[in-house]
């Protein structure tokens, strides 16, 4: 059994503790809860075909034209987290440094009309399609002065959040840059300083590499703070993620639904969590050397604890290397 090890991942700044004394095997992380939502019934569901008057407004949809069939579908969240209509009135009390008003946007992104259908099973160019969805919405989005940073993320499974079992994913749209993006910048430039190199420009080892394409990589990060967490980066540097083109898209969708079926088929189809970790919008041109965009997928495999909780430290019971190895070994196809 490998001795312990504390490892710092240079992006987040996180100090992450590896310790296989926590798991007997790297089986035992087959998940053990279902990966399925809440309200599974497509006769009742909101987001399939039929159902669109029980959702909140349509911002726009894919094709666009209307007596067409829809493929994909960008609403309101019906039960928004933030309030789109609040800067239009005056907020109740005075802002100050520590309180503002709620103002943002929520929305959901309806990955296609079918209720069992997945994005691991969709074509690589219906995925690219879906993540083309993202970049639209959040060109929109930035043209609101007062939203700093848009963050994209999916639930799958009811213990990573899904209220709903037709598949989909969440933007909001935050008047402020979240502190963990913050903390992200502010580790990536101390690594630019010394190295005077982006951090994710940098190739990871060959132990932790998963799979590539033409302009992404898949790997498990060199201290990942979850098992079996996974990043997809560009290889060219990259700063905002709505800068990416059709073909990178498609590229990216490929290697996206192949990570979904790896994960599935190793860690038998875990809930999991995939968030878009980009740069915010109004960054400046001296944060851009070193702001590098990535996709992160994050199985729900453990439980967060107090050590967790009050450390701000993290226990990853199985090492990349070894996550990494296990998950090259499936056979999935992207066709």
């Amino acid at each position: 059994m490998a001795s312990p090890e504390l490892r710092k991942d240079v992006v987040t700044g996180r100090w992450v503790v590896f310790s296989t004394a926590r798991s007997k095997r790297p089986s035992d992380f087959k998940s053990k809860s279902p990966s399925g939502s809440g309200n599974s019934n497509s006769q009742n569901c909101p987001f399939c075909v039929g159902n669109e008057h029980l959702c909140a407004p349509q911002i726009f949809r894919v094709p666009p034209d209307p007596s067409s069939e829809w493929k994909i579908r960008v609403i309101e969240n019906l039960y928004p987290a933030l309030d789109r209509n609040l800067r239009q009135r005056d907020a109740q009390g005075e802002e100050s440094p520590e309180v503002l008003a709620g103002f943002g946007f929520h929305d959901v992104v309806i990955e296609g009309p079918a209720h069992g259908v997945r994005l691991s099973d969709q074509s690589p160019r219906e995925v690219g399609d879906v993540l083309i969805a993202f970049r639209t919405r959040i060109k929109e989005l930035a043209a609101v002065e007062e939203i700093k940073y848009v963050q994209v993320f999916k639930n799958h499974g009811a213990s990573a959040g899904a209220s709903l079992s037709h598949p989909h994913c969440q933007m909001i749209a935050l008047p402020i840059v979240p502190p963990n993006v913050s903390t992200r910048l502010d580790s990536m430039k101390d690594h630019f300083r010394q190295t005077r190199q982006c951090a994710l420009c940098e190739a990871p080892s060959n132990k932790l590499v998963i799979n590539e394409s033409t302009h992404f990589v898949s790997f498990v990060p060199f201290a990942a703070t979850y098992p079996f967490e996974i990043w997809i980066t560009p290889r060219i540097h990259s700063s905002h993620f709505h800068e990416i083109d059709e073909d990178k898209a498609a590229d990216l969708g490929s290697l996206l639904k192949l990570m979904l079926q790896k994960i599935s088929v190793q860690l038998e189809d875990p809930p999991f969590n995939f968030m878009i970790q980009t740069t915010p919008l109004r960054a400046t041109t001296s944060e851009l050397p070193y702001a590098h965009w990535f996709l992160q997928i994050v199985p729900q495999l453990s439980v967060v604890g107090g050590f967790e909780l009050g450390s701000g430290c993290y226990i990853n019971p199985i090492f990349p290397e070894d996550a990494a190895e296990l998950l090259r070994e499936v056979n999935a196809s992207v066709q």
